[in-house]
């Protein structure tokens, strides 16, 4: 009587991590992803350590738990994992404003971004 267990998002060699609600915009967002796209996870959490960006800290963390979940969820080998996709999209933004002079009103916008990081078990080429 109970439901159907729901189909994974992700292939059987994948495992997902989403970031949302993150205070900054998707460009710049970006910038940090595609830095990590295509690399190692040990590689990618060292150039995130490394990185001047104030956002690479949240992108860190997003990797870290996309990587717990591989190994918990879905018993995948740490070793042998990459960052198969890292994407950017849109969230809400804050409207904002600012008197300016002659009555008139700036503009102030105040962006969210969302992450999505898909990390995928390969196995290693001699």
């Amino acid at each position: 009587m109970s439901k159907d267990k729901n189909p994974r998002r992700v292939a059987d060699n994948e495992a997902m991590a989403k970031l949302r609600m993150l205070r900054t915009s998707p460009q710049k967002l970006n910038l940090v992803a595609a830095m990590i796209r295509g690399k190692r996870v040990e590689r990618a959490l060292t150039d995130l350590m490394f990185s001047n960006k104030r956002v690479a800290e949240d992108v860190r963390k997003c990797l870290q738990s996309a990587i717990a979940n591989a190994e918990n969820n879905h018993n995948l080998d740490v070793d042998e994992l990459i960052v198969a996709e890292a994407y950017v999209g849109k969230n809400l933004t804050l409207k904002r404003g600012r008197p300016r002079a002659r009555g008139r009103f700036g503009k102030i916008v105040k962006p969210f971004s969302e992450l999505t990081i898909k990390v995928r078990q390969v196995e290693e080429q001699i």
